[in-house]
């Protein structure tokens, strides 16, 4: 019993590493610390905000070649992701919510450079109905990104609004309101 008292902190840590070690475990633990430890996004400051002046992107959702620059003009959300990242999987339930809520009003683009068979399996399997989009060529500079999961919000005049890098809490109510006041603008 004292060897508990002494070392059940130092058990408790191995043994999640050792979780953390197997693949199967793995994923769903990171999954869940990044949910438990993500927040609000947040709005870029008025002074700080940077224009998309080039909308020019061509993306394939695997049926079909659309272009970014069918949204000119209109509030855009652009969430760049991955099947295999934790951050990202961690978010998807909290962005499937606010496509829910604002879908017609906000142009969504989910963006991935999986296979379609992949992207089709992870969606069917958490019953997401989003729009999954592949990149056809590089995106306009201010939307070119190395780290996933980046999701920019942008205002109809193409101001980034919202610039995340990482999970973020998608369906909070600050959201809401922010994209609701972009919509009246």
């Amino acid at each position: 019993m004292n060897f508990l008292k002494k070392n059940g902190a130092n058990i408790l840590l191995i043994a999640f590493v050792v979780l953390l070690l197997v693949p199967t475990t793995r994923m769903p633990i990171q999954v869940a610390l990044q949910r438990l430890f993500s927040g609000s996004p947040t709005e870029v400051s008025s002074e700080d905000r940077k224009q998309l002046s080039d909308y020019d992107w061509s993306l394939s959702n695997h049926s079909e070649t659309v272009n970014l620059t069918q949204s000119e003009g209109r509030v855009v959300l652009i969430n760049v992701w991955a099947t295999w990242c934790p951050p990202c999987v961690a978010e998807m339930p909290s962005l499937q919510h606010l496509y829910d809520a604002y879908e017609g009003q906000v142009d969504f683009y989910f963006v991935s450079s999986e296979e379609k068979e992949i992207i089709n399996r992870f969606k069917e399997a958490k019953e997401y109905n989003f729009p999954v989009y592949k990149p056809l060529e590089n995106p306009p500079q201010l939307l070119a990104s190395q780290s996933i999961p980046k999701t920019w919000v942008l205002n109809k005049k193409g101001e980034i609004i919202i610039e995340k890098v990482g999970a973020a809490r998608w369906d909070d109510p600050s959201v809401f309101e922010l994209l609701d006041r972009l919509l009246a603008e």
